[in-house]
């Protein structure tokens, strides 16, 4: 599959190297990431706020190691919130607040994370990583959940274990397809198994307690939740920078449209994972790297 390999390719250290040290690459950065500081993105998310869209923000960094790192992303999502307005949430994720060193630092910094939230007004979503993640995640968001009962969990429906997850998941739960390469095991691997399982995980949402949090650009499952649930039943989740037509027109007919805006300095990951979800994107890349 051409996404493995893009994947595959953005490990590689030259590649790393050619992507971030190239100036020309920032403005296919900035298509999909609203800058490196707060600044930036309290600015995009201002924007869109004005466009009548919801936002849930993502301070870019995962797979942190080191206690104080984990601390400084804390304390990043604590100043964001500080200054965070109600049309806006926060997600995380458990990796880049220390789940790698223990899971009791990642939960202890995530419920820091959730009381700042509780004070502004606001929702915290822990975001979901590769299969290794999953039950860790889900645990760790049955935790806070306990206090913070608002605390939205994320599923893909790539993984075979997805439908049974969000019949046990109530709550604010985003669906999405999912963006790992992930082995034959534990994950579907062809197309249209991975879209049959999205709207078997989707109809499941909507038949149980679940606040369905419907992450998606498929014209298709746009239509399905459309048919399923009614305005303010359910919210629309669509990545900064794609299909911005769809996300105006759905909140313009009234739908909550949320919008994934993720930034920080530490956007190399995820740049790497949205070209790999749709390696169209790759032709960005590409012209920009000739036109420079």
């Amino acid at each position: 599959m051409l996404g493995t390999a893009v994947l595959a390719a953005s490990r590689r250290p030259l590649v790393r190297r050619v992507v971030t040290g190239t100036s020309a690459t920032r403005r296919v950065v900035e298509r999909f990431v609203a800058g490196e500081t707060l600044d930036d993105a309290l600015a995009v998310t201002s924007a869109l706020n004005a466009d009548g869209l919801l936002v849930t923000l993502d301070h870019l960094g995962e797979d942190t190691r080191d206690a104080a790192q984990a601390a400084a992303i804390t304390e990043a999502y604590v100043a964001l919130l500080d200054r965070v307005g109600p049309g806006a949430e926060v997600s995380v994720k458990l990796t880049a607040l220390g789940a790698a060193l223990t899971g009791e630092l990642a939960l202890d910094n995530a419920a820091t994370i959730c009381a700042a939230a509780e004070r502004a007004g606001t929702t915290v979503t822990v975001d979901m990583e590769d299969h290794t993640h999953v039950d860790t995640t889900l645990e760790t968001v049955g935790n806070l959940r306990v206090e913070y009962p608002w605390v939205g969990a994320v599923v893909q429906a790539a993984l075979r274990r997805t439908e049974s997850d969000c019949r046990e998941l109530g709550g604010r739960v985003r669906l999405v397809k999912g963006a790992y390469a992930e082995p034959a095991s534990v994950a579907f691997q062809a197309r249209s198994e991975v879209d049959d399982s999205y709207e078997r995980c989707l109809r499941t949402l909507f038949a149980g307690e679940a606040y369905p949090m419907v992450g998606t650009h498929d014209p298709r499952f746009i239509a399905l939740a459309g048919q399923l649930g009614t305005p303010g039943a359910f919210e629309y989740q669509m990545l900064y920078g794609v299909r911005t037509d769809e996300q105006r027109r759905l909140a313009a007919e009234g739908h909550r449209m949320r919008v994934y805006v993720p930034y920080g300095a530490d956007w190399y990951g995820y740049f790497a994972r949205r070209l790999a979800e749709r390696p169209a994107n790759l032709g960005f890349l590409v012209r920009a790297l000739i036109g420079s």
